[in-house]
């Protein structure tokens, strides 16, 4: 493999960290870290790779670009991989602006940046360039019980966040058509696994059932999400970027489609068998019905056939596999989730209402 330099944004956060401790641990390839460290962003998450010398971090927000064109200039990448958002529906119900803000005017600023430098390099510098944009399957919508998102699924977002990665989808389409910028996009499912930011469903359940709390579930826990290895998604980001046909987009899915309920279910059943507690007792008692979102979307499935007949990537963990990777690490990590815990982020309710 030749070795590339890899401007990642968003790498210090949960699908950015992953992608960033791969390339350090498993390709040959340098790195820049661009990130705002917002309250998701968070260094400890890159601390297994910090020391290595093909490893650098720059603070700096994607609106910002100054500082994006610094970072360019300075580090001189061959690939940008865009992970850098706004991803929780539930905030982006309490205060859409931030998200129109980044994950909009940032992806903006990032195309025209990386179109400038593009249109600065020569040869076969300019003709393997790629601007890989990282996107979600919620841009879709919702689908009923039959069926499955394709690459050509009409797009129907349903949340204030999923609107803004929709037109963020839309303008890396355009930069591409209009003004000839090498891109590569994928839309994912839903991620879990280590270093997630525990407002999310499984770090948030794993969490409250060690600490004994309530596991607060929307509505009846009907709604299904297909669930993807944050490992299994940052190889296939990286097989995507390196071997990916510009212009096109791939979905990217763990073909694991399991409804709330049952998750919590197995994350209780995990807790119970690895962490037991007598004082606790069967953490399937600590379920708690709430009021559920608004608007909240009863069905992801993502069709990933594309990804693996024309690039060779499938998903390597079950939903099993990677749920028990997933809480044991959470159950052998406290170092890494105490702080939020105590600080930043307590487990409230978040996006209870729309306003």
């Amino acid at each position: 493999m030749t070795s590339k330099r890899i401007l990642v944004t968003g790498g210090a956060g949960f699908i950015g960290s992953a992608v960033a401790r791969r390339i350090i641990q498993q390709t040959p390839h340098a790195l820049l870290v661009f990130d705002k460290l917002t309250y998701a962003g968070n260094l400890a998450s890159l601390a297994p790779v910090a020391g290595d010398p093909r490893y650098h971090f720059t603070r700096g927000d994607i609106c910002d670009a100054k500082a994006v064109r610094a970072a360019f200039d300075s580090f001189q990448p061959d690939w940008v991989m865009h992970l850098a958002a706004e991803s929780h529906v539930d905030r982006s119900i309490d205060g859409p602006g931030e998200f129109i803000q980044t994950n909009l005017v940032g992806t903006y600023v990032m195309l025209q940046e990386a179109l400038h430098y593009w249109r600065g390099l020569k040869g076969d510098a300019a003709k393997n360039f790629r601007f890989h944009h990282i996107s979600t399957d919620e841009v879709f919508g919702t689908l009923g019980d039959d069926g499955l998102f394709h690459e050509d699924t009409p797009y129907a977002p349903n949340s204030p966040y999923s609107a803004s990665k929709a037109g963020s989808d839309h303008l890396v389409r355009a930069w591409t058509h209009t003004y000839g910028l090498p891109t590569v996009a994928t839309n994912c499912s839903n991620n879990y696994g280590p270093y997630h930011f525990p407002e999310k469903l499984i770090p948030l359940m794993i969490l409250n059932a060690l600490e004994g709390k309530p596991l607060p579930v929307y509505g009846a826990g009907e709604n299904i999400r297909d669930w993807l290895f944050v490992e299994d998604h940052a190889e296939a980001l990286l097989t995507v970027v390196e071997h990916g046909r510009v212009g096109e987009s791939y979905n990217i899915g763990g073909v694991n489609e399991r409804k709330n309920i049952d998750v919590v279910h197995a994350i209780c059943d995990l807790m119970d068998e690895l962490a037991p507690d007598k004082s606790v007792g069967p953490r399937r008692k600590l379920i708690a019905f709430v009021q559920d979102r608004p608007g909240h979307d009863l069905r992801y499935a993502i069709d990933c056939a594309k990804i693996g007949r024309e690039l060779g990537w499938r998903p390597r963990e079950t939903f099993e596999t990677g749920l028990r990777k997933t809480v044991q690490w959470y159950l052998d990590n406290q170092a890494w989730w105490g702080d939020i815990r105590s600080g930043r982020y307590r487990g409230e309710r978040l996006g209870s209402l729309a306003s």
